[in-house]
């Protein structure tokens, strides 16, 4: 699966840190050069004002979808066969509307391949864990100009940092390195950037405005060294928005992301947001829901449009059972408890090419409601709804084990 034809294969590479102190955003922001290694070897040294790079919206046309197969059994239980199981699930939903490649670690790559339909490519690869949005690259689409050919438009992989989400997990030294081993199989050029971010921390419209939560890209432990002026001008110039809403926090008990926005608010298209929703006074949802509503309706998008809310109800308050925690290994059981409340939310859907695939919960006057509003708000979309209940309990949702691969317009 190619996610564009390239004229440029190889890496493209930051000398020095994205978003390193300087007098002035501005200048932290126009620091650093760019080295581009074409497929003759040559390296090109390449000035801010060389690259450009864009982040499509989500419904941008895809050349496919990247996931990983589950492997942690400290973060799913009963040796991960139930996750496994709800995968598949969400690979076939996801490969009738377009191609799927999933990474297998080399000690379960058959069991991942007899698993999974034949129209799915499964690529060898170690890896940590599966949450491919955030240990992923986030392909943008590239202009790079003075070049020894004229200006030359590509997909790019942008590598961001990744620690593990501030160091939640012990181990993350594989997932490192699975953005740039994409973008090798792929042969995509890529830029490593030296900020910690996650892909699920973030959603844009495509025009230039970028979501986010200041619960996660400002707690210390991403980067403690970076202000917000800076951390605002890094995704400037990664993504190519112009404009960043930051939301205060992401959804209540969202605790292992620190409140990833795309577990509690994403657009559906240029100048409409969907938002998780909680009318129930006495939960802690409901403050942080009218919060964030209180900041997107007083705010622009980059185009100077006013944005319109479409509230999307959460589910009931869903809890980890007795059974759910006593099937976790020694270390699984450590980290979690009986009792516990799961970070559900809807918003946590993911667009392949003319479809929704939504997140359900075995909870059918919920799930109903919610795919309603999601038809609504995707009207030329089919909804598909997937049990996901195993993919929540391991701390994320179908967002957040999705990485699309845009196509070059």
């Amino acid at each position: 699966m190619q996610p564009a034809q390239q004229a440029v294969v190889g890496q493209i590479r930051l000398l020095g840190r994205a978003g390193v102190r300087a007098a002035s955003s501005a200048a932290a922001s126009t620091s650093a050069r760019a080295t581009v290694t074409l497929p003759n070897g040559k390296q090109l040294d390449l000035a801010d004002g060389d690259i450009k790079l864009t982040m499509p919206a989500e419904w941008h046309p895809h050349a496919g979808t990247w996931m990983a197969w589950p492997t942690r059994f400290d973060v799913w239980r009963d040796r991960g066969a139930p996750a496994r199981a709800a995968f598949v699930e969400v690979i076939k939903a996801i490969s009738q509307f377009e191609p799927v490649t999933v990474i297998a670690h080399p000690n379960i790559w058959g069991e991942a391949r007899a698993a999974l339909p034949d129209n799915v490519r499964v690529v060898e690869m170690c890896h940590d864990d599966s949450w491919l949005r955030d240990s992923g690259p986030t392909v943008v689409l590239g202009e790079i100009s003075n070049c020894p050919q004229p200006t030359i438009r590509t997909a790019v992989g942008v590598d961001w940092l990744f620690n593990g989400w501030g160091d939640l997990y012990g181990s993350y030294e594989q997932d490192r390195l699975v953005a740039r081993k994409i973008c090798e199989v792929e042969k995509l050029p890529f830029v490593s950037v030296d900020m910690v971010l996650e892909g699920g921390s973030i959603h844009v419209d495509g025009e230039g405005t970028l979501l986010t939560t200041e619960e996660c890209l400002l707690n210390p432990n991403r980067n403690p060294d970076m202000t917000k002026a800076e951390i605002e001008a890094s995704l400037k110039r990664f993504t190519g928005v112009t404009k960043v809403i930051w939301l205060p926090k992401g959804l209540a008990f969202d605790e292992d992301t620190n409140g990833h926005i795309d577990n509690f608010a994403c657009f559906a298209r240029p100048g409409v947001v969907l938002l998780a929703w909680c009318d129930d006074e006495d939960d802690p949802q409901y403050d942080i829901s009218r919060e964030a509503l209180e900041v997107l309706s007083r705010e622009t998008d980059a185009k100077g449009r006013k944005l319109e809310v479409i509230k999307l109800p959460c589910p009931p308050v869903l809890t980890r059972t007795q059974e759910e925690w006593e099937t976790l290994d020694e270390v699984g059981r450590a980290n979690r408890h009986t009792g516990e409340r799961l970070a559900a939310s809807y918003v946590n859907f993911y667009l392949p090419n003319g479809g929704v695939i939504m997140p359900a919960f075995g909870l059918p006057e919920a799930d109903a409601r919610a795919k309603r509003v999601l038809e609504a708000a995707f009207p030329d979309r089919r909804v598909v709804a997937v049990q996901t209940r195993e993919v929540v309990l391991g701390g994320g949702n179908v967002h957040c084990i999705t990485q699309q691969a845009p196509l070059l317009p």
